[in-house]
């Protein structure tokens, strides 16, 4: 058995889909568990997943779920992917009940200690050396498969005790990864195999609760300041870029999939499309020469071109994304929401529509939302028949009936389509631009901006609108909100450009219809921001954080608020590591639970020994 265990270690780590055939043969489950064959085996249906062979590497998992911690976390991990892609919930139901079984499996491999030590606040380094190699791993899974079913209670029930549960349940898995991240400094291991697989685990969960906590603005993380959490992105950045270091180990390709994730679509979505796109395509690298065919990586490969602007190169990596595998149509989904993204910068209406409509049909995430596209793509269509119009009617009236609750609270961009369509059907006038507004709040304006060809031809519909809406009515209810969009989206094209001045002078002058604005009142905030985001391009720092404070504190109750809040917060961090030179390190919140304030990372940490809260907010 020791032999075949090396033939998957040397094999598995390199080899394409041949060699892992051959191993599925050799490499029976051992009738005596040993921590390397349950590594190895999971590793195993690790590559299997990552080579789109998805049946195959539950069914690998599957039958030894009930003995083996990986085989649990591993069959539990698939089901909670394919949970969180399809929505449905008897999916999620089905995950939550293989993650209940997963987390009793890893909880009788983990050490049982002592009243004394349990009491203790801060065990000592001696209690860790004393755990055996299959007890600290059994910890790492234990966290892992807690924080899963944490997520997952979120979705699955809508109530105030569910939120409180899963968020007890996220606290305990950071406490548990703060305590694997002390065991890392244990002087021995049996196996320098186990030692990386160890070590990669926590370098993934610390460095991945440090960078998600680090994006949250302060108004989200008042709600969760009960839990007790820290972050700091710049020290979770560097946990995650050493783990994905080792392709071999069983999460460094996990690390390497949430870097390029974080890269290549936090950044753009939630932040300041600032993301390491060089860095992205590094990482790639080495994941599509080890999984050519894999359609996540394939994604991730066409992300980068969006990113970068090279539109038809990113559809031909979309496309092989989507040809590359058909066990999975979820992963189509992924793909089909960037195909429709990159023929809308095109400026192909029709196509665009087109993918919206796949979504609309196969993907649950959110037909509100899908439908609100249809419609607005088709409105961007020139020369329209009669016919067009009472279908973009019948689109625009489902779309009320399709709104949904995830987590008991509402879709943003569903109450954002929503509020459109109210305007449309309740006053009988058209929308102004509404592909080009969803663009902007998507914040496509950062991948338009990379290519002047691109951003170009939108500036010419804008300006044609402007001189439509110049000879109209300010009779009409919506003159004022229609010209305050077209203006700020005129803005973002000449900011795209370069031609700073001009750009500044039409945010300025939506700033001055501020009254005027009666229905698209975000219109105010996001150009405050805007202006902020714009001399902080000119290296004026005093007026960027002034027009910060104005956007955070003036103005509430906005349509896409959240959205918002997030872009001010990495705004603010940006200012604040420039302007300090340094970062606190949250390696001295994993030691000491220090408390900081709001302007430093990491931030929110509860006072364990008196359960108040100590976060200066």
């Amino acid at each position: 058995m020791a032999a075949k265990q090396t033939m998957l270690t040397d094999e598995g780590t390199e080899g394409g889909e041949e060699e892992f055939e051959d191993a599925k043969e050799v490499l029976p489950m051992p009738e005596d568990w040993t921590l390397s064959s349950m590594i190895d085996q999971t590793r195993l249906a690790l590559h299997l997943f990552l080579n789109n062979r998805f049946s195959e590497a539950k069914n690998r998992m599957e039958p030894y779920a009930d003995r083996s911690m990986y085989h649990a976390l591993g069959h539990s991990t698939i089901l909670y992917i394919q949970a969180v892609m399809t929505f449905d919930m008897q999916d999620i139901e089905q995950a939550i009940q293989a993650l209940k079984k997963a987390i009793a499996v890893c909880d009788g491999f983990r050490h049982k200690f002592s009243m004394l030590e349990s009491l203790s606040k801060a065990r000592s380094r001696a209690v860790y050396n004393d755990l055996t190699e299959v007890e600290i791993h059994a910890e790492l899974c234990y966290a892992e498969c807690l924080l899963l079913r944490a997520l997952l209670s979120f979705v699955q029930d809508e109530n105030l005790l569910s939120f409180v549960k899963g968020g007890l349940k996220i606290r305990e898995c950071y406490k548990i990864y703060k305590e694997c991240n002390k065991m890392m400094e244990r002087p021995k291991f049996t196996e320098e195999k186990q030692k990386s697989h160890f070590e990669t685990g926590v370098k993934m969960g610390v460095g991945t609760f440090n960078l998600m906590i680090s994006l949250l603005p302060s108004k989200i993380l008042k709600l969760l300041e009960f839990v007790g959490f820290s972050g700091n992105k710049v020290y979770g950045l560097k946990c995650l870029s050493e783990g994905s270091y080792d392709l071999s180990s069983l999460r460094g390709p996990l690390c390497s999939i949430i870097m390029m994730a974080y890269h290549t679509v936090v950044c753009y979505i939630l932040g300041l499309a600032d993301g390491d796109i060089s860095y992205a395509a590094e990482l790639l690298k080495p994941c599509l020469e080890k999984y050519p065919k894999g359609a996540l990586f394939l994604f991730f490969d066409g992300r980068i071109e969006e990113v970068r602007g090279n539109i038809d190169k990113a559809i031909v990596k979309f496309e092989e994304s989507i040809e590359c595998q058909q066990e999975w149509r979820q992963f189509h989904h992924l793909a089909y929401w960037e195909l429709m993204w990159c023929h809308c910068f095109k400026g192909d209406w029709l196509m665009a529509m087109k993918y919206a409509e796949k979504l609309c049909k196969e993907s649950r995430w959110s037909k509100a939302t899908y439908t609100y596209q249809k419609a607005a793509f088709l409105m961007m269509c020139e020369d329209q028949t009669d016919e067009t119009r009472a279908h973009i009617q019948l689109l625009f009236k489902d779309v009320p009936k399709l709104k949904q609750r995830i987590a008991g609270k509402s879709i943003p961009i569903e109450k954002f389509s929503v509020h459109k369509v109210k305007r449309f059907l309740e006053h009988n006038t058209d929308i102004v631009l509404p592909a080009l507004e969803l663009v902007y709040v998507w914040n496509g304006f950062s991948i338009l901006g990379k290519r002047e060809e691109l951003v170009d031809p939108v500036l010419t519909i804008v300006e044609s609108t402007i001189n439509t809406i110049l000879k109209g009515s300010e009779a009409n209810p919506f003159y004022h909100d229609n010209y305050a969009l077209v203006i700020l989206l005129k803005g973002a094209c000449l900011k795209c450009k370069g031609q700073y001045m001009q750009a500044e002078q039409c945010f300025k002058e939506v700033l001055e219809r501020e009254k005027l604005i009666k229905h698209d009142t975000y219109l105010v905030p996001y150009t405050t921001v805007e202006l902020a985001l714009l001399y902080l391009k000119l290296n004026d720092k005093q007026q960027a954080l002034h027009y910060l404070d104005q956007a955070k504190k003036n103005y509430k109750g906005y349509l896409l608020e959240s959205r918002l809040h997030f872009r001010i917060h990495a705004v603010r961090l940006q200012l604040n590591s420039s302007q300090n030179g340094k970062c606190v390190s949250v390696e001295q919140d994993l030691d000491s639970d220090a408390r900081l304030d709001e302007d430093s990372t990491p931030v929110g940490i509860l006072d364990e020994d008196s359960s108040s809260i100590t976060t200066k907010m």
